[in-house]
């Protein structure tokens, strides 16, 4: 999900609003309807207040939203996700749902989606009582029901935009949804490094640490070199996580049974399965922390990233180094059904992450760093499973931004000066 907004459209959206929607009373905060609880069972309650605006969010898993609504709803790819607006202050706001989902269903198409016997066929009625009564949002007033939106497992990330004459509220969630088997909840972050073993480098020094670090990645047993470490973060994890997500990137599921059937169904298929699971490749003697993936038309095509705490920190953040391609075919093999074959170009694939996360408004610098050692296009060398690849060498090194931040205010730096390389190109 990309989080820039466009204020353009928040206009159109406000103007169209007082054209068709006709003026309402101030609406109850409804909990109840029928004698069955609307509200989601669950204390996985999520609250951003901006100003004269308070947000409370929520997403059921699957079976809690079989509860709520007596179907299965994750099936025909709908995901209620649970909305309380209160407007605190003195003028009248709206809520635009496009913010959380430009695509999402109404109340009567999401009714009209399940698939459902007629003797247990649920009414419209039902799910237009459980969602948002109205995108009005009178002065001191609370609107609260479900927006249903297309499915996202594991973290679900969204915007919530409330829009007024000359105003906008605009408050980014990212929540949990109970289901996947993430593969970066298993790992103790905090207990990785010993504080004797963290390091705290100033720029310099962290150029010269990056440099040293290993060029590529492991098999298990640390005898045999594969893909290139050619990317660094700085940034606490939750920025880094988040600016991911935010730019479509998906988190990714352990190796077991389940997800086995399901990446081979969809190598079979031709499918998505947004949060395959991928081969353990090793840094410092341990698997991957995080990986993540950003699908494209088909399992078969997709950007693959993996990333490592180092005991480094910089700027009082920490530093991550990490591994990125981009896949363009499979392999068969016994143990995770499927691996993919890559890219050779991976500088190419390197410099789209930074035009990705630009884009996503999540950068506020980049340079870059040696460390990888050069691989030239008649000379490549190959990763774990025999894929070529060839590299100019350098490590891209993306620092995370606190706030949002414009593409034109991004700082592309020459860190030649200090020990580091050219920027390619330059």
């Amino acid at each position: 999900m990309n989080s820039s907004y466009r204020l353009s459209f928040a206009s159109i959206a406000l103007a169209l609003l007082f054209v068709f929607t006709a003026p309402i009373a101030p609406a109850q905060d409804r909990q109840v309807f029928q004698g069955r609880k609307i509200a989601p069972p669950n204390d996985r309650l999520h609250i951003q207040t901006e100003q004269v605006v308070r947000v409370t969010t929520a997403v059921p898993s699957a079976q809690e939203t079989v509860a709520i609504f007596g179907a299965n709803l994750y099936r025909d790819n709908i995901q209620p996700v649970w909305v309380r607006v209160e407007n605190l202050g003195d003028k009248l706001l709206f809520l635009t749902p496009m913010g959380l989902d430009d695509g999402y269903y109404t109340a009567r198409e999401a009714a009209q989606r399940i698939r459902r016997s007629d003797s247990e066929d649920l009414r419209s009625e039902e799910f237009e009582n459980r969602g948002i009564v109205r995108l009005q949002l009178p002065p001191h007033s609370v609107q609260s029901g479900y927006i249903f939106s297309r499915v996202d497992e594991g973290t679900k990330s969204f915007n919530v935009d409330v829009i007024g004459d000359s105003s906008h509220y605009m408050m980014t969630f990212f929540v949990p949804v109970p289901g996947l088997k993430l593969d970066h909840y298993e790992v103790d972050f905090k207990n990785l490094y010993p504080e004797s073993e963290q390091k705290q480098v100033d720029l310099a020094g962290l150029l010269d640490e990056l440099e040293s670090m290993p060029c590529c990645v492991r098999d298990e047993k640390g005898e045999t070199r594969g893909d290139p470490l050619n990317l660094v973060f700085v940034g606490e994890g939750k920025s880094m996580f988040y600016a991911l997500m935010r730019a479509g990137w998906d988190e990714t599921e352990t190796i077991y049974g389940g997800s086995l059937f399901k990446t081979a169904a969809s190598a079979l298929s031709g499918g998505t399965y947004r949060y395959s699971p991928v081969s353990a490749l090793y840094v410092f003697g341990r698997p991957q922390d995080i990986a993540m993936q950003r699908a494209r038309s088909s399992i078969h095509e997709r950007n693959h990233l993996r990333l490592w705490l180092t005991p480094l920190r910089h700027e009082g953040k920490p530093v991550w180094i990490g591994q990125i391609s981009r896949d363009i075919g499979v392999h068969f093999t016994w143990k995770t059904i499927t691996t993919h074959k890559i890219d050779p170009d991976v500088d190419e694939t390197r410099e789209f992450l930074v035009e990705d996360l630009a884009y996503a408004q999540s950068l506020s610098k980049f340079g870059y760093v040696g460390g990888v050692g050069a691989a030239p296009y008649d000379q490549p060398r190959g990763n774990l499973t025999g894929d070529p690849y060839f590299t100019d060498g350098k490590r891209v090194i993306m620092w995370m931004a606190d706030q949002s931040t414009n593409i034109s205010e991004i700082e592309a730096l020459d860190l030649s000066a200090i020990g580091g390389t050219v920027i390619p190109g330059q």
